[in-house]
């Protein structure tokens, strides 16, 4: 049971700053002061469970800022850095010391005092935007509320003075602002992501019905303000309307696009035209072929070099067949998953672009497919009615005939579309991790299942 309990639970030592970094919070400890402790459920938004728990438990009002990387594993407890960003209370709990009086005594556990020397060093050696990147710099919160109040302002409405941080770190921000209006949404972005800016404000400047409306850019961030959208998360529905609707207006983006793809690519999507992809399908599964050899367990089955020969032909004539089929390459989403998709009554919005590419559209169409079956585990019927909702707005473009065979090779396609679009496979360090090396082997896989149902279908390759 203790073991179970373990697993499920991530212990963290908090070290929480005020002041500008003058002051950090401690608990009384035998042998001198600790850390406060915070234990939040894994696999869940560090940062929105961390601001949670010290409001709740610390009666502080703070915001995380990032890790820090000691150099030294600890194989029981993180550290998380925070800094108050409310007014000073007073503390039953544990007491603020002034960073000036720190010492070796001071600290009961040694490693407790080498987190927060090397906090106070990352805080302040870089006061901009340096190698930390923006958000490990003390007061950046307090310089972020007071740009979203210039923004909003000439709109009629202030900050509350409420917020949710959903991520956290020294590039990257995710946080949610009350207003006296609707709420904001502040979004920042580092490597390897710093494409989304660019795209989103393209897109939203594009096809400003299908994102959330972008209120103002902070370059020097690489963050962006937008207004929240009213709706329901497609992560949190299980009926098939939302996702009908989801589907219809994707297709609606995608055709609006198709006559924008320069400024698009221009933006930073990729790029995921038919002509680039047959150039990748023979360094791909040459790859694999070298993982594939390497594999040492039993299961799952290896694939022989002469299937992933066969798959390597049956890719490029799937590739030569959709050029064929002239579907007209378009805005796709590599990502586009349940949480990136807001449904109301009168309107769809995409979010989190940092995948968006050019090239064939049904592959995003596939990807909401797949989760689809996930989420609602409707049957092939119902899989046919949301094929059928997609493929209506495309019907001006693309007869039936051919978006239907288009449809039947996208299942193939659309995977090894995904596999190479992220350069992974051709990063040779990487590949190093057996989690990584494994993750490739199994889409290379699921391109050979989906092969061979076609096969058996006659619907490519006829016996």
């Amino acid at each position: 049971m203790e073991s179970t309990q373990y697993s499920d639970r991530a212990t963290f030592r908090v070290i929480v700053l005020r002041q500008g970094g003058s002051e950090l919070l401690l608990v009384p400890a035998a042998g001198g002061f600790a850390l406060p402790v915070v234990v939040i459920p894994r696999w869940q938004r560090v940062a929105e469970n961390m601001v949670g728990a010290i409001k709740n438990e610390w009666s502080e009002e703070a915001i995380c800022l990032f890790n820090p990387d000691l150099g030294v594993p600890t194989s029981s407890h993180y550290y998380q850095v925070m800094e108050c960003s409310g007014p000073a209370t007073s503390q039953s709990r544990g007491e603020w010391i002034p960073v000036s009086s720190l010492s070796e005594r001071t600290f009961a556990d040694p490693t407790d005092q080498v987190a927060v020397l090397h906090t106070l060093s990352e805080c302040q050696a870089h006061p901009g935007v340096g190698e930390s990147g923006p958000f490990a710099k003390l007061g950046w919160f307090r310089d972020l509320q007071e740009w979203i109040e210039e923004a909003i302002g000439p709109l009629g409405f202030h900050l509350t003075g409420s917020f949710s941080q959903l991520n956290a770190g020294p590039s990257f921000s995710l946080v949610r602002f009350a207003t006296s209006g609707p709420a904001v949404w502040f979004k920042a972005v580092g490597e390897p992501n710093r494409r989304e800016v660019p795209i989103t404000l393209k897109l939203a400047e594009l096809f400003p019905r299908y994102l959330p409306s972008v209120l103002a850019a902070r370059p020097e961030w690489n963050g962006w303000l937008t207004m929240e959208v009213d709706g329901a998360n497609l992560s949190e529905t299980q009926g098939t309307g939302h996702w009908n609707v989801a589907a219809s207006t994707l297709a609606k983006l995608q055709v609006e696009s198709t006559d924008k793809i320069e400024a698009l690519i221009n933006s930073g999507a990729r790029d995921l035209r038919a002509s680039g992809l047959l150039k990748l399908v023979h360094p791909l599964l040459d790859v694999t072929n070298q993982l594939m050899e390497n594999q040492t367990n039993v299961t799952p089955r290896v694939l022989s070099r002469n299937e992933l020969t066969l798959l390597e032909e049956q890719i490029v004539e799937a590739l030569s067949l959709f050029a064929d089929l002239k579907i007209p390459d378009a805005l796709g989403h590599l990502d586009l998953n349940p949480a990136n998709v807001i449904v109301s009554d009168g309107r769809c919005v995409f979010l989190d672009w940092a995948e968006a590419y050019v090239g064939n559209p049904l592959f995003s169409f596939e990807y909401l497919l797949e989760h689809c079956r996930r989420r609602t585990g409707e049957a092939a019927i119902a899989e046919s009615d949301l094929a059928g909702i997609y493929a209506a707005p495309w019907q001006s473009l693309v007869s039936p005939e051919s978006l239907n065979q288009a449809l039947s090779l996208t299942p193939m396609l659309a995977v090894f579309s995904y596999a190479v679009a992220t350069d992974t496979w051709n990063d040779r360090a990487r590949l190093q991790d057996p989690n990584v090396a494994g993750y490739l082997r199994s889409l290379v896989r699921r391109m050979h299942r989906e092969a061979s149902r076609l096969k058996n279908r006659g619907a490519l390759w006829p016996n």
